[in-house]
């Protein structure tokens, strides 16, 4: 399989964005460091889970936090943006142009009992 760069996802990610009525984050540096993160730990995982996340190395465990998570969609919902910001609401993503600094503190929905592999506990 033929590895993809951040500038080839970056509009492939935008279009399954933009189907969801949402869209990427526009400063496209920003979210294409946000790309590099989730493809760096697929080659180490084996999966693309999210970059801002810990993950433990067990693709069943971490299935939840692989990109887009099965919590993008609440976060953008309530907060404007998922937990890393990589996927934004439309109004999010004027004020982003707008010249809006935004820096939302996404709170984690991972249950707590995720947060840790059981053999760390």
């Amino acid at each position: 399989m033929v590895k993809k760069t951040p500038d080839e996802l970056y509009p492939i990610l935008k279009r399954f964005a933009e189907k969801k009525g949402i869209t990427l984050n526009p400063d496209e540096e920003f979210a294409k460091s946000l790309i590099e993160g989730f493809l760096k730990k697929d080659e180490m995982e084996g999966y693309r889970a999210c970059p801002c996340r810990l993950t433990v190395g067990d693709k069943e465990w971490d299935r939840d936090i692989i990109c887009p998570c099965d919590y993008m969609m609440d976060d953008v919902a309530e907060f404007g943006a998922c937990f890393c910001s990589l996927y934004v609401s439309n109004e999010y993503a004027d004020n982003v142009r707008d010249g809006d600094n935004i820096h939302v503190s996404i709170p984690e929905r991972r249950p707590i009992e995720k947060l840790f592999y059981p053999e760390d506990e």
